[in-house]
């Protein structure tokens, strides 16, 4: 079953990166597998900071709101680092 634990983690993730993508201002040159890196790692991050202010406990994964700040994070983030490369 591990395998469609990693499969479920990659469609959530991908979906979350796009409704990331929707709610964030600006041009994303990001293609499918950035969004899906940004949704996936996002839920991640939003387990952490979920979990570091006590709305998570120790066996508990991040929500989807959670995993959407987490990817907004990231996506502003990865707009900060690809403006200023294409500006210097």
């Amino acid at each position: 079953m591990m395998g469609h634990g990693i499969i479920m983690t990659i469609i959530i993730g991908f979906i979350v990166g796009i409704i990331a993508k929707m709610i964030m201002p600006g041009k994303d040159p990001a293609g499918f597998i950035m969004t899906a890196l940004i949704g996936i790692v996002g839920s991640f991050l939003g387990t952490f900071i979920g979990r570091a202010i006590g709305h998570y406990g120790p066996d508990q994964g991040a929500g989807w709101l959670m995993s959407i700040f987490g990817a907004l994070i990231l996506l502003g983030i990865y707009h900060l680092m690809t403006r200023r490369s294409s500006v210097v």
